[in-house]
This record gives C-alpha cells, sequence and structure tokens, in this order.
C-alpha cells in the first residue's frame, strides 16, 4: 500500500463509509467531514471518482433519474476500505509522533494551550 491518498480522496472515501452518496451529497460529507474546511470542486470530485473507480476502490452503487437528470451513487468497495484504514493509520501514527515531539519541546503547545 505505497500510493498515498491525496486529502481529496481520503475525504471522499471517508464519505463513503456511511452509505452510497450521488455528487452532491459527497461535497457535502466531504464539507461535514472537514469541519468546512474543503469544499470540492466538481473538476476535482469527478476526477477523483474516476481515480478511485479505476483503483478498484469505490464503485457506482445504482443509478437514478432525478429531474430528468442522471444520479450516480458511489459505494467503498472492500478494497477501498482497506486502503482508507492504512491510510488512516498512517495519519494517525504522524499526528501522534508531531505532537509527542511538540509535547517535549513546547509542552502547551501540545495540549492546544496557546
Amino acid at each position: 500500500m505505497s500510493r498515498r491518498l491525496q486529502e481529496p480522496a481520503f475525504l471522499i472515501m471517508s464519505a463513503l463509509t456511511r452509505e452510497p452518496l450521488h455528487g452532491y451529497g459527497i461535497v457535502r460529507a466531504v464539507g461535514e467531514l472537514s469541519g468546512g474546511e474543503v469544499t470540492l470542486r466538481i473538476g476535482t470530485l469527478y476526477g477523483a471518482l474516476d481515480r478511485l473507480t479505476e483503483r478498484g476502490w469505490i464503485e457506482v452503487d445504482h443509478e437514478e433519474v432525478v429531474d430528468s437528470r442522471l444520479r450516480r451513487y458511489y459505494r467503498l468497495t472492500d478494497a477501498g476500505a482497506q486502503v482508507l484504514a492504512h491510510e488512516a493509520r498512517v495519519l494517525e501514527r504522524r499526528a501522534e509522533r508531531a505532537l509527542d515531539l511538540l509535547g517535549r519541546h513546547r509542552p502547551g503547545v501540545a495540549r492546544g494551550i496557546a
């Protein structure tokens, strides 16, 4: 699992852990997951969806027509869930290490005291 996930891909895959979502649903979920810090642009979203689908980490769950427009719902695959879990553990270890280093050199900063 040497291929690292970029932040948009990480957030998209995280959004799909709960249930299948269509494009706008993914955009909203990513906004919520990021605390409003990340707003996916449509080009970024669909480019990432294409790459994640090609890698087998997400797949189309189903499609429906709403107001004469096709709505495609995506879901996380088992392989995608493994990649996401691995990436989350890597990020967790790195964050813990950074906080540990900060705690040694700047104790107040590591605890969130400025």
